[in-house]
C-alpha cells in the first residue's frame, strides 16, 4: 500500500477501515477468514476502494504484521493502531489523525461486515455528498451505526472518543444533522464462528 501521507482524494472523502481488532470472541483473526473465495479483511478494503480509491487508510492493530501482506497490491495507507487494547475508539482516532487537510469528510468502515456492498457505500456517500455539512449513516435493525461518514468538523469530536463505545454517542449527539440511510446488510457482523451463517453465499 501507499504511504497515507501521500493519498489524496478528487472529492475530499476518504475511507477509513477498522480492522485492529484482536477477534477475541470470534477464536481467530477473522480479518482472514474467506468468504467467496477472498479473506475479509481484502473484501473490506477493495469495497471502500471502489468508493474513495487510492484517498483510503486501513488501521491495523493485533496481528498486524500478519494481516500487512494481504494488502500489498492495495490503494491507499495502512496505519498501525498501538493503543488497539483500549477499543474501537482508538483505532478511529488512529485513521482520523493520519487524514489530510484535504480531507472533507471520512467514510468510517468496519472489516467485519461482509454483507455491506459496495452499492450500499455508494448510497451512503452519495448521500453525505448531497449534505456534506452533516453525518450520514447506516441504519438497520440494531440502530444507527457504521458504516457512516462524518465531515470534517466532527473530526475533534472523533478524535475525543475513548474505550468501546464506537461513534454511537457521537450520532446521538448530533441528531439535527444526521441523514439516516437505510442498510440492513450493517447489521451482519462476525462476532463469533456462527456469525458466519448470517453471511449468505456469494458475499
Amino acid at each position: 500500500m501507499a504511504n497515507p501521507g501521500r493519498i489524496r482524494s478528487g472529492n475530499g472523502l476518504f475511507a477509513v477501515v477498522l480492522a485492529a481488532g484482536a477477534s477475541t470472541r470470534f477464536g481467530s483473526p477473522k480479518q482472514l477468514v474467506r468468504i467467496a473465495g477472498r479473506p475479509l479483511l481484502h473484501a473490506s478494503v477493495t469495497r471502500a476502494a471502489e468508493i474513495a480509491g487510492n484517498a483510503l487508510v486501513v488501521v491495523l492493530g493485533s496481528g498486524a504484521a500478519q494481516l500487512a501482506p494481504l494488502l500489498k497490491h492495495s490503494a491507499g495507507g495502512i496505519v498501525i493502531n498501538q493503543e488497539w487494547r483500549e477499543g474501537l475508539a482508538s483505532s478511529i482516532r488512529a485513521g482520523i489523525a493520519r487524514l489530510p487537510g484535504t480531507c472533507a469528510g471520512a467514510l468510517l468502515i468496519l472489516a467485519d461486515q461482509p454483507a455491506v456492498s459496495v452499492e450500499d457505500l455508494k448510497r451512503l456517500a452519495g448521500a453525505w455528498r448531497r449534505q456534506p455539512l452533516h453525518i450520514a449513516a447506516a441504519l438497520h435493525e440494531g440502530g444507527l451505526g457504521l458504516p457512516a461518514v462524518f465531515p470534517r468538523s466532527l473530526f475533534p469530536e472523533l478524535l475525543r472518543l475513548r474505550g468501546d463505545a464506537g461513534v454511537r454517542v457521537l450520532l446521538r449527539r448530533n441528531a439535527e444533522r444526521l441523514v439516516r440511510v437505510t442498510m440492513p446488510s450493517a447489521a451482519i457482523d462476525l462476532d463469533t464462528p456462527e456469525d458466519l451463517l448470517a453471511v449468505g453465499p456469494g458475499r
